[in-house]
């Protein structure tokens, strides 16, 4: 099990618009093969910045994620909130 770990800037005003956009969107990414379990958390002294942990079976199974219609839909959905591009990285248990 790998922890897909997502830095996500929103465009200061879009804070609910991109909640909403990835409440819409999230069935999206748990149809995924090799999904385990996602979280989207909001920051506090900063809430135009959000965390998304999503742990994958491998990275193989985010890569083919990536890959796939569904992620041309989900970021159609998320991306346009995005102040820059999205920060990610990998993660395994110690």
């Amino acid at each position: 099990m790998i922890l897909e770990v997502a830095l996500l800037d929103v465009t200061p005003g879009t804070e609910q618009a991109f909640r909403d956009a990835y409440a819409q969107g999230r069935g999206l990414v748990e149809a995924s093969s090799g999904w385990r379990s996602m979280r989207m958390t909001q920051g506090i002294e900063t809430p135009t910045r959000f965390v998304l942990l999503v742990e994958w079976d491998a990275v193989a199974s985010h890569e083919a994620f990536r890959a796939s219609d569904a992620f041309g839909k989900w970021r159609a959905l998320v991306g346009p909130h995005f102040a820059g591009p999205p920060r990610v990285e990998h993660f395994n248990d110690v």
